[in-house]
């Protein structure tokens, strides 16, 4: 098992296949070839990547590793300015170690992204755990459903694979896409894959066969009994939940191959590799996967003597298996993407027509949460200007898809938002839909 990322690919046996970026496979020694020529051109402390499933995209992560450069996955699908202002936080930052191999960045509470530095050995860890949790050998292929600048997709797709020697497909379109996923599984005789529920749901929907599967994996996002009950039925195989999140290095937690229903539907399995706790009600991680701290000049602590707070709630059964009942945080979880309420407020905020606005997440079939908001308008602003304004100032994701005007919004008795009485409103009204 290697120690470091820029090791990854040694020892492999060359004339395997790696990756197939479309219909196009690249051996693991043509692979290494790649990397070392990339990583000849790569210089400086830190590089931010941004790109699709691409086979350019592994190679730079890759070669940046091997440079001594600390990588920094950025999505694509950013708008620009967005863009420049993560690429400006990643300039220099405070408290970058020499065994740091990536910065992920990940949804705060306030709208500024958090840096979560993951080391040489924080990573290798955790992809151990995903490479040990589902015996992952050389035999196994999956297809990169879920964006590998996000560390799912990063960790238990990509790196997980290439650990274990297994295949990867890379969709032709460069992402999941509902379309081609049950022929790409089929080109690559895939085992296995890992996704959010969201994408489950879609391919419960869409996909009428797959190829013999050893397991389903899904994470990110809860996973509802319904939806496991549903693709068992279907693929005639087990699906495990994992659980986890940047601060941990990806997984911490997951359901191991053999569990019974019960654990299946209704738990995220027993901890790996690390040790919990449940605080006052909260998940809490102490070990080798979870982060050392945020980087930054003033960063927060989510430490509570020396244990990572997870700002989920839940308990833990008799079996270990632990059991996530609900979230302190605010973030909205849109189909495993975490989105700050308070971001998407200061973005409507700035829109003209909008005199206030508050942002809550709301039960989605689809997405487990959508992003909803409430805004009190000043003049005939509808809600599709405002979406318009939006799209070019918050990701794909971050667009409110419905937006309901009122006239004043609720409030606590503090004169805080009341985001209980919001989401209940929200709910309970048939507002505009915004695609």
């Amino acid at each position: 098992m290697w120690q470091h990322l820029g090791d990854l690919l040694a020892g492999a046996p060359p004339r395997s296949t790696a990756l197939i970026d479309g219909r196009t496979a690249v051996t693991y020694a043509e692979l290494d070839d790649l990397v070392t020529a990339r990583a000849a051109e790569l210089s400086g402390r830190v590089l931010a990547v941004t790109g699709a499933n691409t086979v350019d995209f592994v190679v730079t992560l890759l070669a940046a590793a091997r440079a001594r450069v600390v990588a920094a996955p950025l999505d694509p699908s950013l708008p620009e300015a967005e863009r420049t202002r993560r690429i400006a936080l990643l300039q220099n930052p405070h408290g970058l170690c020499d065994d740091d191999a990536l910065i992920m960045l990940t949804s705060g509470t306030t709208g500024t992204p958090k840096l979560v530095p993951w080391t040489h050995q924080s990573l290798a860890a955790s992809v151990k755990t995903v490479v040990d949790s589902y015996g992952l050998t050389a035999r196994d292929a999956t297809v990169a459903v879920m964006p590998l600048f996000h560390g799912h997709g990063l960790v238990a797709a990509l790196l997980a694979t290439l650990t274990s020697r297994g295949t990867l497909l890379l969709p032709e379109s460069g992402r999941f896409s509902a379309h081609t996923f049950a022929d790409d599984m089929a080109a690559v005789s895939a085992t296995w894959y890992t996704a959010v529920p969201t994408i489950h749901r879609i391919v419960a929907r869409r996909a009428d066969t797959l190829p013999p599967l050893r397991f389903i994996r899904s994470c990110s996002a809860p996973l509802s009994p319904d939806l496991v009950t549903d693709l068992e039925r279907r693929f005639g195989t087990q699906v495990l939940a994992a659980y986890g999140m940047t601060e941990t290095t990806h997984q911490a937690a997951t359901v191991r191959p053999g569990a019974g229903a019960e654990v299946r539907q209704n738990t995220v399995g027993t901890p790996v590799g690390l040790d919990v706790r449940i605080i006052n009600g909260e998940i809490c991680f102490r070990g080798p996967t979870v982060m050392r701290g945020y980087l930054g000049p003033d960063p927060a602590d989510p430490f509570l003597d020396g244990w990572l707070r997870t700002g989920d709630l839940g308990i833990q059964d008799l079996d270990g298996n632990l059991v996530v009942t609900g979230r302190i945080k605010n973030l909205i979880n849109r189909g495993g993407e975490k989105i700050s309420p308070e971001h998407v407020e200061q973005v409507l905020a700035g829109c003209p027509g909008v005199l206030q606005a508050a942002v809550v997440g709301v039960p989605d079939d689809l997405y487990g949460e959508h992003v909803a908001a409430a805004v009190v308008l000043d003049g005939d602003t509808d809600p599709g200007q405002i979406t318009e304004y939006c799209r070019t100032r918050l990701a794909p994701f971050e667009i409110p898809q419905q937006i309901v005007p009122v006239a004043a919004l609720p409030q606590t008795a503090k004169g805080d938002v009341d985001r209980t009485a919001l989401a209940a409103l929200m709910v309970g009204q048939s507002p505009t839909r915004v695609p």
